[in-house]
């Protein structure tokens, strides 16, 4: 069963730092790929990052050098490390999960960038 929790959201400055982590996605068998999404107010939901059951690993253009994304077996937990945060990354941040090619997703975590 599959029940994702999102944590470690909320308000930061520019130029600071958050980490997102996303549990609940069970065993990491059939598990094809899991990562983040975000939407902001007025936009489309978008991918920020995803990790593959392989490990590999991709971006948005306007996250890359800025965020990491990563993944722990041992908890079953990916997490997102947010450095030098933007206004525009305010947004609410989905977690999601590809097992057996059906999708999951968490109930999303706001961040919050501003001065």
């Amino acid at each position: 069963q599959v029940q994702l929790v999102e944590s470690g959201g909320g308000l930061v400055q520019p130029g600071g730092s958050l980490r997102l982590s996303c549990a609940g996605a069970g065993s990491i068998f059939s598990i094809n790929s899991m990562g983040w999404y975000r939407q902001a107010p007025g936009k489309q939901r978008e991918l920020v990052a995803r990790i593959f059951s392989g490990g590999a690993t991709n971006y948005a253009d306007s996250v890359k050098g800025r965020f990491t994304i990563s993944r722990d077996n041992a908890k079953n937990t990916v997490n997102l490390q947010m450095n030098s945060l933007k206004p525009e990354d305010t947004a609410v941040y989905y977690c999601y999960v590809r097992k057996n090619w059906r999708d999951y997703w968490g109930q999303g975590i706001q961040v919050t960038v501003s001065s």
